[in-house]
């Protein structure tokens, strides 16, 4: 899948966040990278090169980093009343 196409979906799931390049995800959305862990009320940031998903767990901050060549798939799950 081509980078601008996983771009748009991560940009579906998120708002931007004021005064940054980053993006919050939507109230109510979830979103998964890969099969891996679900992701919610994360951050993210679309580089040219990688994603980064911040996280707050547990007050732990958590950042994962994809490499946009290794991101196969994008998923998101959003709840009835949130489509």
């Amino acid at each position: 899948m081509r980078k601008e196409t996983l771009e748009k979906v991560f940009e579906y799931a998120s708002m931007p966040v004021h005064g940054t390049l980053s993006r919050k995800l939507r109230k109510g959305l979830r979103v998964q990278v890969n099969d891996g862990p679900l992701h919610e009320g994360a951050t993210i940031f679309l580089g040219d090169e990688f994603v980064r998903i911040t996280e707050d767990k547990s007050g732990e901050i958590v950042n994962t980093y994809y490499d946009w060549t290794s991101v196969s798939s994008v998923r998101t799950y959003a709840t009835p009343d949130n489509k």
